[in-house]
């Protein structure tokens, strides 16, 4: 594992800030009224779950745009055929 750069650091803080605003706006809103200590931890670890997985995601997206060139060619398709 290499060290955190700035690309990984912004993609772990975009990351925290989209699993953040899914927690906030799904889940902290039915549990406001029973928030306790027990719960907070909870939702801790979902946010910490969240942004793994949202981390993983765009990192594999970048990645793949990278080593493939396709960021350059502005070719965004969601299928491998030459049109």
């Amino acid at each position: 594992m290499g060290t955190m750069t700035s690309d990984r650091a912004r993609r772990l803080v975009e990351s925290a800030c989209e699993a953040g605003l899914v927690l906030g706006v799904t889940a902290l809103p039915a549990a406001w009224r029973a928030l306790d200590g027990e719960l907070t931890a909870v939702l801790a670890g979902v946010l910490a779950a969240l942004t793994a997985a949202t981390y993983a995601l765009h990192a594999v997206t970048f990645d793949c745009f990278r080593l493939t060139a396709q960021r350059q060619k502005g070719s965004f398709s969601y299928t491998q055929r030459r049109e």
